[in-house]
């Protein structure tokens, strides 16, 4: 069985290369939907809470809300760079406070403190798809993502492989140590 939650983030972007509109730097209001797969917690009755599956993703994913994304050869990273220098927000200002932890993979690296996101290919809706995932695979049983920005969408299935050890109380699952972080119970 699955539990399924939608995010929404506001973002801005361009296709760097693309003949036709989207070479133009503009914004979006994208809808990502994430499919969690796995049986059904017995004391809780549910997969997995659908807030703990957005509190889970949200960690990371709020460094692509309000962001700028570039692909790392688009000629407009270093000029942003340079303006968010030269108005001292580059390392981050007293008002930047939604950010996730930087992090950085083969695909895309956050710079929360200046709100960007640089990719190594060009940020469509299925390029969104694979950076969340390899983002989150770890730690969600994903078995599917789907990715809807403006009038483009594209979803994505996945095996589901994780052996995650859930909460019997709040279905929530336990750290490495074998604890809930939400509730405490403690396996045993």
């Amino acid at each position: 069985m699955r539990s399924i939650t939608t995010l929404d983030l506001q973002y801005a972007h361009r296709f760097y290369g693309f003949k036709g509109e989207a070479q133009y730097l503009h914004g979006h209001t994208g809808v990502l939907t994430i499919e969690v797969e796995d049986s059904v917690e017995p004391g809780v009755n549910m997969v997995f809470p659908c807030n703990e599956i957005q509190k889970t993703a949200w960690q990371v994913l709020k460094n692509f809300d309000h962001a700028l994304i570039l692909r790392e050869d688009d000629p407009l990273l270093p000029a942003v760079l340079d303006v968010y220098e030269k108005q001292g927000i580059k390392d981050g200002a007293p008002q930047n406070k939604m950010k996730g932890p930087a992090f950085q993979t083969e695909l895309a690296t956050a710079y929360p403190d200046c709100r960007l996101v640089v990719t190594k290919e060009t940020m469509t809706v299925e390029g969104m798809i694979k950076i969340v995932y390899d983002l989150l695979k770890d730690k969600l049983n994903i078995a599917k993502i789907t990715f809807t920005s403006g009038v483009n969408a594209a979803s994505a299935e996945f095996q589901t492989k994780n052996n995650i050890d859930r909460c019997p109380l709040c279905g929530i699952a336990l750290n490495e140590n074998g604890v809930c972080p939400k509730c405490g119970y403690k396996k045993a």
